[in-house]
């Protein structure tokens, strides 16, 4: 699995099982040297992409180094200064867009929201998840994805994300039966959190479980002020797609070839939603 660790004061994901580096978090310590040190742990490795999450005002940095922008998400900071996605591909390969996931994503993005007064069935019960329920989560993490990119079907691992309190997890239950889960990866500083994490039992796929948990996630973060949510959903996925339209969230760009999930390298696309306003 890959590591996550500091390089230099920034905080990277990196590794082989995705095969490319993910600057998680920019520090403007780093600014002076940040994109050597990113291109010479890619030469090292043999790497074939670098994607940088930065702030607007870092965006310039990685410019000048020949990133281009894939996507972005505004008012990310404490509902203020926007993020962006930069990203540099290091094989003609990796950058080699899939055309005919792009041309089922455009026909959705033309479609409008369908909400419908949609309420979810008396026989689910949705929940929030707790350190006690980490083999079911784990299990059932490994029954709906071939491979993912963070190691959620090892139950310590989702032990250890709650205890560090930065992922909440939501499930629904079906005859005490855990059949459906998400979760928000949040970030209490800047006031902002991904929604991510969707599994649902195929057995169990039709009852729009997505949908309600992420209902269920936004009402949570709405009563904890936070400002800004957004997503990565897989770009293969046009149900988890439609679902976030649905919820109108505003896609922003497509990160071209850039995750490890279900089997294979996928490209996944970035929504994001305003819940509130700065202050």
């Amino acid at each position: 699995m890959d590591l996550i660790e500091k390089l230099g004061h920034s905080l990277v994901h990196h590794g082989e099982f995705n095969n490319r580096i993910f600057l998680l978090k920019y520090d403007e310590k780093d600014r002076n040297n940040i994109t050597d040190q990113l291109n010479k742990l890619a030469e090292t490795n043999g790497y074939t992409k670098i994607i940088a999450k930065v702030p607007a005002a870092a965006q310039p940095v990685f410019l000048k180094d020949g990133f281009t922008q894939e996507a972005f998400i505004p008012s990310f900071y404490q509902g203020e200064q926007d993020v962006f996605f930069m990203s540099k591909f290091l094989s003609d390969e990796r950058k080699k867009a899939p055309s005919s996931a792009l041309d089922t994503l455009t026909d959705l993005l033309a479609q409008p929201q369908n909400n419908n007064g949609a309420v979810l069935a008396k026989e689910f019960k949705l929940t929030l998840l707790s350190p006690k329920e980490a083999p079911q989560m784990s299990e059932l993490f490994g029954k709906v994805f071939e491979t993912y990119p963070f190691p959620v079907t090892q139950p310590e691992y989702i032990r250890e994300t709650m205890q560090e309190e930065t992922v909440i997890y939501f499930g629904i239950w079906h005859n005490q039966k855990l059949v459906g889960i998400s979760s928000a990866e949040v970030d209490p500083k800047n006031k902002n959190a991904e929604m991510t994490d969707f599994a649902v039992l195929p057995e169990y796929r039709g009852h729009r479980l997505a949908y309600f948990l992420l209902q269920k996630m936004e009402e949570y973060l709405t009563e904890q002020k936070y400002q800004t949510v957004y997503t990565i959903a897989r770009l293969n996925s046009p149900g988890m797609n439609k679902t976030f339209i649905n919820h109108g969230y505003r896609f922003s760009g497509v990160l071209t070839n850039n995750t490890n999930i279900s089997g294979q390298i996928e490209s996944m696309n970035v929504y994001y939603k305003k819940l509130m306003k700065n202050g």
